[in-house]
């Protein structure tokens, strides 16, 4: 016997990738241009840290995390946005963000709310929205967030009956995979939305500081500006795009008191915390932002090599933020498929980033690029993607 809710489930995004692709040759050098993994560097004294509290991994982790990379977690959150925190109450260190995306949804959403409760998901989506939904026995209802809406979902004009059930709304921001930022206006509507028809925002802000020019705004500071109820708004925070450290999985909640004590208590039973000598090594990344403006620099510079190459294409929007495009293109299957066998590059057809609806797939008519590579290597592969999609 299996659980009936994820016998549905599609394959994920890069299985289902390999799926198309490898069955056929590459038709030149391989440029991977898929996966969101950074490849600019990390800081070099990262390991130095690791090094030096490497004794600590003869102890089990601290499951809240330590009180310093809790301090530093909410020293970042007050200069970045202004906000006050407790860094006992307010803030829960996680073993990357996926975790904490998941089980809040696990230690926050009502079994009932008007009948099955109903979580709001933007279409595109990350993965794990909706298998966290189903996993509570929840409704997913997918919004679409296209070109039309700015890239973000239309919460707002969601039906009453809807509206009434719902429990929890994912938003993304910056977005992934559109690189959309919702403006402060944004978030003031969804949180007014949220008050009016009390249901929870998980704000998923993990792309917040790779952009352009001025800083995303944040769900936390909009919140405070509001005077909004403190158990409004949980927004989650990472190192691994910030600091180009996927693999020390140290991400971040922040919400209210009541909110980050249930995490807490589903996390004392079923949580996996970080590595003591990684959570040294976190505490003294999320405390230095030398780096983090280093690194922006290296996305800007990609960012304006992104908008030269790819000038002439029909449709082409350069990111707000975050580091991926969402090119336009009449299929994102053909095109993926075409890329791969004339030219080597390898790219993520936007249909599986997105759920089908009524409406269609909202991804279907785009691919996501990724801009992580080495910019000469980058630069490489979106020629070869401009001459052989839009020539």
């Amino acid at each position: 016997m299996f659980p009936e809710r994820f016998s549905n489930l599609p394959a994920y995004a890069f299985p289902r990738l390999r799926a198309l692709l490898d069955v056929h040759e590459a038709g030149g050098e391989a440029v991977h241009m898929t996966i969101g993994e950074p490849r600019h560097a990390f800081p070099p004294w990262v390991m130095d840290v690791i090094a030096g509290a490497s004794h600590e991994f003869a102890r089990y982790p601290e499951n809240d995390g330590t009180a310093e990379l809790r301090g530093a977690i909410c020293d970042w959150a007050g200069r970045r946005y202004g906000v006050q925190l407790d860094a006992g109450r307010n803030v829960l260190p996680l073993n990357g963000t996926r975790e904490g995306l998941y089980n809040a949804m696990m230690a926050l959403c009502p079994e009932t709310k008007g009948g099955v409760p109903v979580v709001l998901i933007p279409n595109p989506f990350y993965q794990v929205y909706m298998v966290a939904a189903l996993s509570v026995g929840a409704e997913p209802v997918f919004v679409p967030a296209t070109a039309e809406t700015g890239f973000m979902p239309d919460y707002m004009s969601l039906p009453e009956d809807v509206l009434n059930r719902v429990a929890v709304a994912y938003l993304c921001s910056p977005s992934n995979p559109q690189g959309a930022v919702a403006p402060e206006s944004y978030w003031r509507d969804l949180i007014g939305l949220a008050e009016r028809y009390d249901f929870k925002i998980f704000a998923d802000e993990c792309y917040s500081e790779i952009y352009r020019d001025a800083p995303p705004v944040g769900a936390l500071e909009v919140a405070a500006k509001m005077r909004a109820d403190p158990e409004r708004v949980l927004a989650f925070h990472s190192l691994s795009k910030r600091s180009n450290l996927p693999g020390l999985r140290s991400g971040s909640a922040i919400g209210g008191l009541k909110s980050i004590a249930r995490m807490k208590q589903l996390r004392a039973y079923a949580g996996a915390p970080l590595p003591m000598p990684l959570q040294r090594a976190a505490e003294a990344v999320w405390a230095d932002e030398a780096h983090v403006v280093e690194n922006r620099a290296l996305y800007g510079a990609k960012y304006a090599a992104a908008d030269e190459i790819l000038a002439g294409v029909p449709g082409y929007q350069g990111p707000e933020a975050g580091f991926f495009l969402w090119l336009p293109v009449k299929d994102g299957e053909e095109a993926a498929l075409r890329l791969w066998r004339q030219t080597g590059v390898r790219v993520l057809p936007g249909a599986y980033l997105s759920q089908d609806t009524d409406q269609g797939n909202p991804g279907k008519a785009y691919i996501r690029v990724a801009m992580v590579a080495p910019i000469d290597e980058m630069a490489r592969g979106l020629t070869a993607l401009r001459d052989c999609l839009y020539n």
